[in-house]
């Protein structure tokens, strides 16, 4: 008699279910003649976008769209903080540096030549040299990503008080990631920003591109022209807070920076045109 081995059970191999991907977003891609940066022009003619101009042929106006006021020494210590109490101080722009030396100025007080400055990129860091003797100080400086400025804190994390130094609208990223890491810091509200007057573009407000470097330059925006539609005006934006307002306003974003491939506006503007205007 022959004895009949039982089937063994078939085993189940399970399924991994993947998600499909979101779409991506897609991008509108029509000739460019005109542009507008919603920052003052670039102090000399020979720079990223005046080349762009040439290159692609293209209409490039800059204008301001938000202003900086100033808070005076006699409001700030009213926030009872003191300059000289703080052993580093952190910057994410030249009108920070600009504020913050004044109110010192205001208030008589002098940093110490021991303070340790830490700035978002190597621009802002120079741009120090107005105000302090820089060979001679501590200064640090990231590649313009305010990841790696906070990277920079963190080896300094267990010696130094930090003091950030922005305007009462001001983008969060930085404080956040921060306070995020555990760092003694303290935000310091040395300036206000406010809209421009834009009222003397309403005549010709028909640009092909409209770029934006913070979410106050889109409100300013819409507190100028309520009624804007976006219809075939492409937008760029120029940090993550920037973008998600534009987004958050339920326009389409089409420029971004800084991306890996992108990492500066220009760079930006230069990979759209190149489709744009591809001959």
């Amino acid at each position: 008699m022959v004895k009949l081995k039982a089937k063994s059970p078939k085993k189940t191999i399970p399924v991994k279910v993947v998600a499909p991907a979101k779409p991506a977003v897609k991008i509108a891609y029509r000739k460019v003649k005109t542009i507008l940066i919603s920052q003052p022009k670039p102090e000399t003619e020979k720079n990223p976008y005046s080349e762009l101009a040439a290159k692609y042929n293209v209409k490039i106006e800059f204008r301001q769209f938000i202003q900086i006021e100033p808070i005076p020494a006699k409001d700030f210590r009213k926030f009872k903080i003191v300059p000289t109490e703080f052993s580093s101080v952190v910057f994410n722009s030249k009108n920070a540096i600009d504020h913050f030396f004044r109110i010192c100025e205001e208030m008589r007080t002098r940093m110490s030549q021991e303070t340790k400055y830490f700035c978002v990129s190597e621009a802002v860091a120079l741009y120090l040299q107005k105000y302090i003797l820089y060979r001679k100080r501590k200064v640090f400086y990231g590649n313009g990503r305010e990841t790696e400025l906070v990277d920079l804190m963190m080896k300094h994390k267990d010696t130094e008080r930090f003091l950030l130094p922005c305007s009462d609208v001001h983008k969060e990223g930085i404080s956040e990631l921060m306070e995020g890491k555990g760092l003694n810091f303290e935000k310091a509200i040395i300036y206000k920003t406010i809209s421009s007057d834009l009222s003397d573009l309403k005549k010709k407000f028909n640009y092909d591109v409209i770029i934006f470097f913070s979410p106050s330059g889109v409100k300013s925006l819409f507190d100028n022209f309520p009624k804007f539609k976006q219809e075939k005006t492409r937008l760029g934006a120029f940090g993550k807070t920037t973008a998600r307002v534009v987004q958050e306003r339920k326009l389409h974003l089409d420029i971004e920076a800084p991306l890996p491939e992108s990492p500066s506006m220009a760079s930006a503007l230069n990979q759209y045109l190149m489709h744009s205007n591809k001959k």
